[in-house]
C-alpha cells in the first residue's frame, strides 16, 4: 500500500513541477472588449469561451482595466463567449469563425446590463429548457420546472429521461440497475436503501440540476454499471446578502408539505451560504399478492394489505468559500439530515386449496418506527497553477450516519370460521445501525501542449457499517431474545484508486484515453455465528472517448468503459425481515462484485438532435430476485449473482420548437435485456425481452410571466431477472407565475393526473407462480410559493473574486 501511494503521489508531484516551471506568456489571437451600460470598461469580468458545435467550455479569461480580454485558440472552428460580472446580467456573443491558428479575430465590444436596471423597451427572459443535451451527459434543469415543485428527489428522478424507479426504490437508467448516485459530485457511499431514504427526504427546492452520465471517464469512480446520476444542489452565486424562502403544500389521499430557507452572503474574499428545509409527508401504499406454493396438493395464498407511512424530514447545508487570491480558493462544507417517521401496516392472507376455497387466515399487523441522522463534512482546496490551463484540487470528506429502526409485529392465525388456530404471536425487532465514511482525493490537470491535456488523480475511501439486529418474542407475557434471528453484522471496506486521462485534439477529432486502477479490501463479519467473508482484489478500468466533427451540423462520438459494482451494504446484510410468516426479505453476505463492459456510439445533428446506440455485458450481475421457500411455503426476496446480463439500447432525443410559445422535448429509449443463470436455487433461468420508455415534456409560454408544462411518460412491459413487470404510465401538469417584479414565483402542479401509475409484477422464474399489484399514492396536487430577497452588490475594482468560473468548480 505504501508503494501504491508513493507512485501516485510522485506522479502528481511530477506533473505539478512540469507545469510550474513551464509557465510562458501565452499568445493571443481572439480578443474582445466588455463595457458597462455607460460604455465604460469593466475590469475583471469573467469571460468563458465556448465551442459553438457542442457548447463545451474551451477557456476562461478575465478582462483587464481597459475591459479587454484575450484567448489563444489553436483549433479551427466556430466559437462564442459568455461574459458575466456581479451585479450584471450574463451576455452571450455572436459566433465567430477561426479559419487557422495564425488568424486574429476580434469580437468587438459588448455592453453588460445591470441586473437591477428596469428595462422597459427590451424584455430579456432566459429560461433554461427542462432537458439539455451536452457532450458527455444529459442535464435536467429541475429549478426551472413547475411540475417538479413540491416533489422529493426520488420522485424527480422518475421524470428524468431514461430513468425509472421500481416498487422497491431501485433506480435504473436505460433499463439497467446499478446506478451510482452522487451529490454535488461526491459519492454517497450508502446502501441502496439508505440512498433511497436520502433522496426521499430531499425536496426539489434544494436541487438545481440532475446530470445523467451514461459512460463516465476514468476520473469518476468505476462503480455504477449503468452510469452516474449526479444531483447538484442550489448555491447562490450573486454578490451581497440575499436568499429565498419557499413553502409547498400538497394533497393526494393525505396531506404533505415542506418549507425552507436559503441564504447567501458574498464579499470580495468570502462567500457564506446555507439552507434548511423541513418536510412532513404522509403517503399510502396498497399491495395485493396472489400466489401458488407448489406441493401435494398446491397451497393458494391471497394476500392484501395497506401501509401508511408518516415522515418528518430536516435537511441542512452550510458552507464557506475563502478566496485566498485570484488563483486559490479554500472551502468547507457541512450538510446532513435528521429524520424520523412511522409506518403502520395491515395485511390479511387467505390460505386454501384454491383461490375460491379458504381454510385458514393469517392477519398480520405491524408498526415500524425509524430515526435517521447523517452529518457530512468536507474540506476542499483548488489552485489554478498557471496560464497553461493547469490546476490542482483536493477534497477531504468525513460522514457519520446513525439509524435506529424498530418494528412490532402481531400475527393472528385463524380457521375459516374465525376460531384461532393458536395464540396470537407477538415479536419485535430493534435494528440500530452506524456507518462511518472517510475519503480523500486529489485531482490534477495540465495542458502539455496546445492540443494535449493530461488529468491525473488519486483517491482513497474507508467505510465501516455496523448493523445489530435485536429480535425478541413475547413468551408468557415476557419479552425474550429470539436467538434464531438476533445477530450483528459488521462490514469494512477500503478502496484505493489512481487514474490518468490524456486528451489529444486534432483538427476535427478529439480523443481521450484513460485508465483507472482500483484496489479493494473488504471484510464482512456475521458476529453471532462467526461467519467472516474477506475479499482483496485489484482491477484495471480503461476508458476511450472519440469525438469526430464531420461538419457544422454533424458530429459522431464513440465511448468504451469497463466498470465495477460492489454489493451494497444492505444486500450483504444477512438479516431476515418478515412481512409475515409467508413473506420475508434477507441479505446475502456471499455476493461477489459484478463487472461491466460498456460501448456507446452517438450521432448529433444540428447540435440538438441526438441518437445513441449502446451495448453492455455484465458478468456475475447482482440482481434482486423473488424466490420460493418450499419448506415454509413462503416467498422471499434477496440478491443473487446471476451469470450474465446482456443489454442493447438505443436512445433518441428530439427537441421541437412547435411555436414561439410552445416547445417540447421527446425522448425514446429502446433496449433489450437478457439474464442468464444456470443454477438459481436449483433452476436454470434465461430471460430476454425488448422494451422501451418514452417521455415527452411540453413547455408553454401562456402570458407574460406565466408558463405551463405538460409531461407524459410510458414504460412498456419489462423482464428484469426473475421479475416480469407490466407497463407503467402517467401524465403530469404544472403552471408557474412570476410575481412582485420577478422576486416571487407561484407554482401549481398535479402529478399522475389520471391516477394511472402502479406496479404490476408476475414471476419470470420457472415453476413459481405469483402476481403482485402495488399502488403508491401518486396522484398529488401541490401549490408552491418562493420569494427571493436581498440586494446584489456590484464588485469593487480589481476584486479578488474574479475567478468565479474556477470557484464554481469547487465541490460544494
Amino acid at each position: 500500500m505504501n508503494f501504491f501511494y508513493k507512485i501516485s503521489l510522485f506522479t502528481i508531484a511530477t506533473f505539478s513541477s512540469m507545469s510550474l516551471f513551464a509557465q510562458t506568456t501565452p499568445k493571443v489571437n481572439v480578443t474582445g472588449t466588455i463595457l458597462d451600460e455607460n460604455k465604460k470598461p469593466v475590469d475583471y469580468a469573467t469571460v468563458v469561451l465556448y465551442k459553438a458545435a457542442d457548447s463545451s467550455i474551451v477557456k476562461t479569461s478575465f478582462t483587464d482595466q481597459n475591459g479587454v480580454f484575450g484567448f489563444y485558440v489553436s483549433t479551427k472552428g466556430l466559437y462564442f463567449y459568455k461574459a458575466s460580472n456581479m451585479g450584471y446580467n450574463t451576455i452571450k456573443s455572436k459566433i465567430i469563425t477561426l479559419a487557422n491558428e495564425n488568424q486574429k479575430v476580434d469580437f468587438g465590444s459588448a455592453a453588460l446590463v445591470s441586473s437591477t436596471q428596469n428595462l422597459k423597451e427590451v424584455s430579456i427572459a432566459i429560461t433554461k429548457p427542462l432537458i439539455e443535451r451536452k457532450m458527455d451527459r444529459v442535464v435536467m434543469n429541475v429549478s426551472s420546472s413547475a411540475i417538479m415543485t413540491g416533489s422529493n428527489a426520488l420522485e424527480v428522478l422518475q421524470k428524468a429521461p431514461g430513468v425509472s424507479v421500481d416498487q422497491n426504490d431501485n433506480i435504473s437508467m436505460q433499463g439497467k440497475q446499478g446506478v451510482l448516485i452522487q451529490l454535488d459530485g461526491k459519492q454517497t457511499y450508502m446502501s441502496s436503501a439508505d440512498v433511497a431514504n436520502l433522496l426521499r427526504n430531499m425536496q426539489s427546492s434544494e436541487i438545481e440540476t440532475i446530470e445523467l452520465i451514461t459512460n463516465p471517464s476514468s476520473k469518476y469512480d468505476a462503480a455504477g454499471n449503468s452510469g452516474i446520476i449526479n444531483i447538484r444542489t442550489k448555491k447562490n452565486k450573486a454578490g451581497g446578502t440575499n436568499g429565498s424562502i419557499n413553502a409547498t403544500a400538497g394533497y393526494g389521499k393525505n396531506f404533505r408539505g415542506n418549507t425552507g430557507i436559503n441564504l447567501n452572503h458574498r464579499t470580495k474574499k468570502l462567500n457564506l451560504f446555507g439552507n434548511y428545509n423541513y418536510g412532513n409527508t404522509t403517503r399510502e401504499n396498497i399491495i395485493t399478492i396472489d400466489r401458488i406454493s407448489n406441493g401435494t396438493p398446491d397451497t393458494y395464498f391471497m394476500q392484501s394489505g395497506s401501509s401508511l407511512r408518516k415522515q418528518q424530514n430536516n435537511n441542512f447545508k452550510a458552507g464557506l468559500d475563502y478566496f485566498i487570491n485570484k488563483n486559490n480558493t479554500i472551502g468547507v462544507l457541512v450538510n446532513g439530515y435528521f429524520n424520523n417517521g412511522t409506518e403502520a401496516s395491515k395485511n390479511n392472507t387467505l390460505i386454501g386449496p384454491s383461490f375460491q376455497q379458504v381454510d385458514s387466515t393469517l392477519i398480520s399487523n405491524s408498526l415500524q418506527t425509524n430515526k435517521y441522522n447523517n452529518v457530512s463534512y468536507n474540506l476542499n482546496y483548488k489552485s489554478v497553477l498557471d496560464t497553461a490551463d493547469s490546476e490542482i484540487s483536493a477534497d477531504f470528506d468525513y460522514s457519520k450516519y446513525n439509524g435506529n429502526d424498530g418494528s412490532e409485529y402481531e400475527n393472528d392465525y385463524m380457521f375459516a370460521n374465525g376460531n384461532r388456530i393458536r395464540p396470537v404471536n407477538y415479536t419485535r425487532n430493534g435494528t440500530p445501525s452506524k456507518i462511518d465514511i472517510k475519503a480523500f482525493k486529489v485531482d490534477y490537470k495540465v495542458g502539455l501542449s496546445k492540443t494535449i491535456k493530461l488529468e491525473a488523480g488519486i483517491k482513497s475511501s474507508w467505510v465501516k457499517t455496523d448493523n445489530d439486529l435485536q429480535a425478541e418474542e413475547l413468551v408468557n407475557n415476557i419479552w425474550q431474545n429470539d436467538v434464531r434471528r438476533s445477530n450483528q453484522f459488521i462490514y469494512d471496506e477500503n478502496v484505493n484508486a489512481a487514474y490518468t486521462n490524456i486528451n489529444k485534439q486534432f483538427k476535427n477529432t478529439s480523443i481521450q484515453l484513460g485508465l483507472r486502477v482500483e484496489q479493494t479490501n473488504s471484510k464482512g463479519n456475521l458476529v453471532t455465528t462467526n461467519t467472516v467473508v474477506e475479499r482483496d482484489y485489484f482491477d484495471f478500468f480503461p476508458t476511450l472517448f472519440v469525438q469526430q466533427t464531420l461538419s457544422k451540423n454533424h458530429q459522431l462520438g464513440f465511448s468504451y468503459s469497463r466498470r465495477i459494482d460492489r454489493p451494497s451494504y444492505d444486500a450483504l446484510n444477512p438479516f431476515i425481515y418478515y412481512l409475515d410468516q409467508y413473506t420475508y426479505n434477507k441479505g446475502n453476505p456471499f455476493l461477489k462484485p459484478q463487472y461491466t463492459n460498456n460501448v456507446e456510439l452517438s450521432y448529433t445533428f444540428m447540435q440538438k438532435y441526438l441518437l445513441s446506440v449502446g451495448y453492455s455485458r455484465t458478468n456475475d450481475v447482482i440482481t434482486e430476485v423473488l424466490l420460493p421457500d418450499s419448506a415454509q411455503k413462503a416467498l422471499f426476496q434477496t440478491n443473487e449473482n446471476l451469470a450474465k446480463n446482456t443489454s442493447y439500447n438505443a436512445n433518441l432525443n428530439i427537441p421541437v420548437q412547435v411555436a414561439k410559445w410552445w416547445s417540447m422535448n421527446n425522448n425514446l429509449n429502446v433496449f433489450y435485456l437478457s439474464f442468464e443463470a444456470p443454477d438459481l436455487a436449483g433452476v436454470a433461468l434465461k430471460t430476454g425481452k425488448t422494451s422501451f420508455q418514452f417521455k415527452s415534456q411540453q413547455s408553454f409560454t401562456i402570458a407574460n410571466g406565466l408558463t405551463g408544462e405538460l409531461n407524459g411518460s410510458y414504460e412498456s412491459p419489462l423482464d428484469y431477472g426473475t421479475l416480469r413487470i407490466k407497463a407503467r404510465y402517467s401524465i403530469d401538469a404544472g403552471l408557474s407565475k412570476s410575481l412582485f417584479d420577478k422576486k416571487a414565483t407561484l407554482k401549481l402542479a398535479l402529478s399522475d393526473i389520471f391516477n394511472m401509475y402502479k406496479n404490476d409484477i408476475s414471476s419470470a422464474y420457472p415453476g413459481l407462480k405469483y402476481e403482485v399489484h402495488q399502488k403508491n399514492e401518486s396522484q398529488i396536487g401541490r401549490i408552491s410559493f418562493t420569494y427571493r430577497f436581498g440586494k446584489e452588490i456590484k464588485p469593487a475594482r480589481r476584486r479578488a473574486t474574479g475567478t468565479e468560473a474556477e470557484q464554481n468548480r469547487m465541490k460544494n
